[in-house]
């Protein structure tokens, strides 16, 4: 099905605190024609400056998501973008007087309620989406995602966090209108109330209050506050996510896992699907990767690089179907991939990462001198897909070391540390 893209009915006016600011700001969203995109637009300042709302603009994901271009900024967007993006709003002009939109209650509920009392208007052109074919796994300080192919847009995350009330939480919601303002949009941003001193030192959370923040003291909510869900913690993470991934511009159809998601990390996912969009994948195919490998058939273990970052980190997939030759033996009647090809296959990933750091590659071959911390964390059976993570820790002259991971729907099968040398075939 065609989806079209919307803008809203007519104009809709907010007003209240910045979050971050403290300060007393207005905000009021316009129709866009289509094509246009979401754009924001700095009122208070001289010539209303633009920016638009893509993930290049980006110039602060601490604590928040901030867009700039030239001198104008406009910080804390991923509310106000979450709602958008929630609702299938694909052009809008978001007219800010201030640093930031309004807070509002903390949460996407507000923005969604007003939006969808005026209305939404479908326009002539279809919707520019991003359908994620391959799996892609990103990695950011201590958050990691999963981008898994899906039919529809779906968010999943875990956090962890040293408090009574939060602990570990996970959810999992679909980001479709309905769904989205039920199962999403009324989870508000939270803090510690031991967290102030280091925000304020900052700058940061200055309008922050027990009406647009859910606050943790040690005994427990602070301000007469009552959760919305039980989980409320983790869904607002999961509406950060939908709002940082709106900079993308496009409809995503894909499955978002995320493990101890932030700012800086969806951003960080939300370049590579950039990326993605403009076929900029620096991806090697099969034909690519048989110019780096000596190995042939059946002993050529990855199908494809979905990652290339030359010197740094590889990242390859290999699809492990019932057809592949040890499974005949490894075992009749039960077949399990046999750990010590899983480790192969890592290692050949690693292999390309190398290889494509030496002059005369044809010249050249890869031998690996040791395993170190090799452990096995889960079988690999017919259907699974194997994602194989690389990073080169230290590169010498004549020998390497990486360390690696091989994943399957995000869970790690086996890993290990690799001491390799290329040398002279």
């Amino acid at each position: 099905m065609i989806r079209r893209q919307q803008t809203i009915a007519g104009p809709i006016e907010f007003e209240g605190h910045g979050l971050h600011s403290g300060q007393q700001v207005r905000a009021s969203l316009h129709p866009a024609l289509e094509g246009a995109g979401l754009t924001f637009r700095r009122t208070d300042l001289e010539g209303a400056p633009a920016i638009p709302a893509t993930v290049d603009q980006v110039t602060a994901v601490e604590w928040e998501t901030a867009l700039g271009s030239g001198e104008a900024r406009v910080g804390c967007v991923e509310h106000v973008l979450a709602a958008v993006y929630g609702l299938g709003i694909d052009n809008l002009r978001l007219d800010v007087f201030g640093p930031e939109p309004p807070a509002l209650d903390g949460s996407a509920a507000v923005w969604c309620e007003r939006i969808a009392e005026t209305g939404l208007v479908s326009q002539d052109a279809p919707s520019r989406s991003l359908v994620v074919r391959t799996p892609i796994h990103v990695e950011s300080g201590s958050s990691s995602y999963a981008v898994l192919p899906y039919d529809g847009y779906r968010v999943s995350g875990r956090i962890d966090f040293d408090h009574p009330l939060i602990g570990t939480q996970f959810a999992s919601c679909e980001v479709e209108s309905s769904r989205f303002q039920v199962e999403m949009a009324d989870a508000r941003t939270f803090g510690l109330a031991a967290w102030e001193s280091e925000l304020h030192g900052k700058g940061l959370a200055l309008g922050a209050t027990t009406s647009n923040t859910v606050v943790l003291g040690d005994e427990g909510l602070e301000g007469g506050c009552s959760l919305r869900y039980p989980d409320e913690f983790v869904r607002h993470k999961l509406l950060d996510i939908v709002g940082d991934l709106a900079l993308v511009g496009a409809r995503l159809d894909c499955h978002i896992v995320a493990e101890r998601p932030g700012h800086k990390g969806n951003i960080a996912v939300a370049k590579r699907l950039r990326r993605t969009m403009a076929g900029e994948d620096p991806a090697f195919d099969i034909r690519k990767i048989l110019e780096f490998m000596p190995h042939r058939y059946p002993m050529l273990l990855v199908d494809r690089i979905l990652e290339f970052e030359e010197g740094h980190r590889v990242v390859g997939l290999k699809n492990v179907t019932i057809n592949e030759p040890f499974f005949a033996g490894h075992f009749p009647g039960h077949p399990v991939m046999p750990g010590v090809l899983i480790i192969e296959a890592l290692a050949q990933c690693g292999g390309i990462l190398l290889m494509n750091e030496v002059e005369d590659p044809d010249d050249k071959v890869v031998y690996f001198m040791s395993l170190d911390d090799v452990k096995f964390r889960r079988p690999v059976t017919p259907g699974d897909q194997l994602i194989f993570e690389l990073e080169l820790l230290r590169a010498g002259r004549k020998v390497c070391k990486m360390s690696g991971r091989a994943l399957v729907d995000g869970q790690v099968a086996a890993e290990a540390t690799m001491v390799a040398s290329v040398v002279d075939r």
